[in-house]
């Protein structure tokens, strides 16, 4: 890191503005999205995997219970998740992370925002879902799941669901908690029931429309679906040298 003054002065106001466009371009777009789900899973995962068809289906169905899916926009899961949205004929958002390797959009989106900042991306994940839906996956999804049912379990955000799906991958992690977390007073009793895992996408799309239902009444669906992506949307255009 480069503590001289003079680079500061110069630097770190724009990267504040940058940070600031991001937020406001970002809510800006998703506050017009309507009720969403946030799907997670690995980028890596191909088109003839389980885990790839069932993120497929879940969205389909979650677009026919009036759900927006908001995706992280880049391949694997996420590409499965804004597919089946697509092919729904709902509303298919991508959150695309600007990567040097890995991510790369997925075309399956109506609805694209890239963000250079992590955090910013991860506030639209929180703020803008009724509920999360965990695929299996590597680091990011393991750090998306665990910020989630932190935001929950300090009541920062409303108490969504969280469903982990694929009983296969997740249950040993689940008999870790119950075994080190739980055991060990690392966490509440009743801390694990915020999650649920299942390998069924009924069982995941009932958990989200019970839970809107109870906080906001009558699910009447996600807002109209707007023209297609603006190719390459990115929350602020700064100049080369800016970056």
């Amino acid at each position: 890191m480069n503590h001289n003054p003079t680079v500061f002065h110069e630097e770190e106001p724009w990267r504040i503005f940058r940070i600031m466009s991001e937020f406001v371009e970002s809510f800006e777009e998703m506050s017009q999205v309507g009720p969403a789900v946030s799907v997670w899973g690995s980028a890596r995962v191909t088109p003839n995997d389980k885990f790839y068809k069932l993120a497929r289906e879940t969205a389909k169905l979650l677009v026919k219970n009036k759900f927006a899916v908001i995706t992280g926009g880049g391949p694997g899961v996420m590409e499965a998740a804004n597919r089946g949205a697509t092919e729904a004929g709902g509303i298919s958002v991508g959150l695309n992370i600007e990567l040097p390797h890995e991510q790369k959009p997925n075309p399956y989106m109506n609805r694209l925002i890239n963000f250079r900042y992590f955090f910013v991306r991860k506030v639209c994940f929180v703020k803008y879902a009724q509920g999360f839906i965990m695929f299996p996956g590597g680091f990011g999804t393991l750090d998306e799941f665990f910020e989630a049912v932190t935001l929950i379990q300090t009541e920062r955000v409303e108490k969504f669901p969280v469903v982990l799906m694929g009983s296969e991958y997740w249950n040993g992690l689940h008999e870790w908690m119950i075994k080190e977390l739980k055991g060990r007073g690392m966490i509440s009793p009743n801390d694990l029931d915020l999650i649920t895992i299942t390998d069924s996408p009924k069982e995941a799309v009932a958990l989200m429309k019970r839970s809107f239902r109870k906080q906001h009444g009558a699910l009447n669906g996600a807002a109209k679906k707007r023209a297609p992506a603006r190719e390459g949307k990115t929350a602020f255009r700064a100049r080369p040298s800016q970056r």
